[in-house]
């Protein structure tokens, strides 16, 4: 059975607290692992989260600050440890090039597993396999960073009561799935076009063009929330949102769920975040992100 969802590591943003790791993320999306900028600690709350290193298939970092990346180091090593069958592909930015190449290599180790670096220079497409196609989208932050988006391709939802007015059932409806038409009567006409699930990451980061591209009709959107909206003129100076600013974007963008992260030590009380994005204006699933918390990519529509 296939499994859709996101595992949060941790939620901290530039200093962890007692409750708060720094960044990680895992998407988990049918048999792949795609994991989001691990931070220190990041290896430790795999372990605490049930998530091993041969669920990797993928490490996508947004930029090269420490809440973001200095856990590539353990994960690294622990994915040669663990001698993970398959080939890891690493996607960062190009410019950062030089820390990914400090972190991968920080310690003497023995490398047994295939890791393919892909950097990324542009917005584009990064990766197409038959679940999803993955892209990218800059960012405004004071070093280069990126977002990142998981596109699932567009399937048919097939219509019974037009399949029945047609006299089409059995073995025969997969047939004119596989082959477009059947006795005269096309695919189109007993089918509708299934969307497919759309989730996007984006963190540090200033309000911009790559933020609203990556959360354009989101089922499932994760996002920084850095600061609540009284400290905006902060937010905005250290290249990050607030709270309201999260939240109208997803609003705009027709979002399904929202999942809100990386807070400021600054800040005691989670509940004000969700106040805050409630009274943007935002009214879908929301969730303030915790350490270890699991949320399920929604059901299609």
């Amino acid at each position: 059975m296939s499994v859709r969802e996101l595992v949060v590591l941790g939620t901290a943003s530039q200093v962890p607290t007692r409750h708060r790791n720094h960044n990680g993320y895992l998407l988990r999306w049918d048999g792949e692992g795609i994991l989001f900028d691990p931070g220190e600690g990041t290896q430790r709350q795999m372990l605490r989260a049930g998530v091993a290193a041969h669920d990797l298939n993928r490490i996508c970092v947004t930029h090269f600050h420490g809440d973001h990346s200095l856990g590539l180091a353990g994960v690294i090593q622990r994915i040669n440890l663990d001698q993970v069958p398959h080939e890891v592909t690493a996607h960062y930015p190009r410019s950062g090039r030089r820390f990914f190449d400090r972190l991968r290599y920080a310690t003497a180790y023995r490398e047994t597993v295939t890791l393919t670096e892909a950097p990324v220079d542009s917005d584009g497409v990064l990766a197409v396999t038959p679940a999803y196609t993955l892209d990218a989208h800059r960012l405004s932050h004071p070093v280069e960073s990126y977002g990142y988006r998981l596109t699932e391709p567009d399937g048919r939802r097939m219509l019974p009561e037009r399949l029945a007015a047609h006299g089409i059932k059995g073995p025969d409806v997969g047939r004119v799935q596989r082959e477009g038409s059947l006795n005269g009567v096309p695919l189109d006409e007993v089918s509708e076009v299934r969307r497919g699930q759309r989730f996007a990451f984006v963190m540090d980061t200033r309000l911009c063009e790559g933020v609203h591209a990556l959360a354009e009709g989101c089922d499932l959107l994760v996002i920084e929330s850095t600061f609540l909206d009284e400290d905006e003129r902060l937010a905005t100076d250290h290249g990050h949102l607030t709270a309201g600013q999260a939240a109208r974007v997803a609003r705009d963008a027709g979002v399904r769920h929202l999942v809100l992260t990386h807070f400021s030590q600054r800040y005691s009380d989670p509940e004000e975040f969700e106040r805050q994005a409630r009274a943007a204006g935002y009214d879908g699933e929301l969730t303030v992100a915790h350490d270890l918390l699991r949320v399920p990519v929604p059901k299609r529509r």
